[in-house]
């Protein structure tokens, strides 16, 4: 089983899918001749040619309304934004559009749109925004987030097959930094929550770039056994998996990269407040960024983001509590 980059199992999962299946091809700015911003296409329009690796212009409009027409005609597109900031000014189209087109016309929208998103580059308020909750609201779309290398090519993989239009979170500051034994060939991987961490004395909710955040602070609470669930799909979100753990642990802490205000962390919460209420032996509590702009400044940039001591400290309280 090959080790690979974050990066390199996305990449690795549209070459797979494209070679498997000639409907798939991918579009978007900067994508062919230059290889994308983050080089996830580099060599793609050698060994698939300009029809399946299309340079766009910068139109996110345009790039997702193209996807939407193809899909109807049955083909399989999978749009890059080159930073997932830009993706508003396709907002029309992906909400009122793709996410609607099956319940108004009954015409399924196989797209899958690339985002990636995320800060601690130092990359400002423009490119460093975690844009799900926008997303989670708008009926017809999914939502997957990998925080590994391996689910990000497995999830990749399932988006592509899916006949709903889903958004795919990929996190800039994982692309080089993580990295994991990936198998070959194709594989989806279930839009389903997994446990990246086994415990019995508090849960901590996350996804993404956060998922590490919380393995490092639950490592570093010596001598409590903590419990990391990484979502990895926020729409579908599989609810009896987090019911589960609240079951098992009876404290929950969550921790979303976004801003905190009606973020996905703020549905899981609404969730156990509602199903799983009976279950808790302490307040839920939440770890997330406050609602400001990204900074560019590095040093401001950290204040503002969760980090593993603000997760520490959150975890030892509740568990004290």
């Amino acid at each position: 089983m090959p080790t690979m980059t974050y990066l390199q199992a996305i990449s690795d999962a549209l070459r797979q899918e494209m070679r498997a299946d000639e409907r798939v091809f991918v579009m978007g700015e900067d994508i062919g001749v230059f290889g994308g911003a983050f080089k996830v296409t580099d060599g793609f329009i050698d060994e698939f040619g300009p029809d399946r690796v299309m340079d766009t212009p910068l139109a996110e409009s345009g790039i997702i309304g193209t996807a939407i027409g193809a899909s109807v005609v049955g083909l399989r597109p999978v749009c890059e934004m080159q930073f997932a900031d830009f993706v508003s000014c396709g907002f029309d189209q992906l909400v009122n559009v793709a996410g609607k087109m099956y319940y108004r016309q009954g015409l399924p929208v196989n797209i899958t749109v690339r985002l990636p998103s995320g800060g601690g580059f130092s990359g400002g308020p423009f490119h460093s925004q975690n844009h799900e909750a926008w997303f989670m609201h708008a009926p017809g779309l999914k939502v997957v987030a990998p925080s590994t290398a391996q689910d990000a090519k497995g999830l990749l993989i399932g988006a592509i097959r899916d006949r709903n239009p889903v958004l795919f979170l990929e996190h800039k500051h994982l692309y080089r930094r993580v990295r994991g034994d990936v198998p070959e060939g194709t594989f989806a991987t279930p839009f389903k929550t997994r446990i990246a961490r086994a415990g019995d004395e508090l849960t901590i909710v996350a996804y993404g770039a956060m998922v590490h955040t919380a393995l490092q602070a639950a490592e570093e609470l010596e001598g409590a056994s903590v419990e990391v669930l990484d979502l990895r799909s926020l729409v579908p979100l599989d609810e009896d998996a987090i019911l589960q753990s609240v079951r098992k642990t009876s404290k929950v802490l969550i921790v979303d990269e976004a801003n905190e205000t009606c973020a996905a962390g703020a549905q899981v919460a609404a969730l156990i407040a509602d199903k799983g209420f009976e279950d808790l032996d302490g307040p839920i509590r939440r770890v997330a960024t406050p609602d400001v702009p990204i900074p560019f400044s590095p040093p401001l940039e950290q204040a503002v983001l969760p980090s593993v001591d603000k997760v520490r400290e959150a975890a030892r309280e509740l568990l004290e509590y």
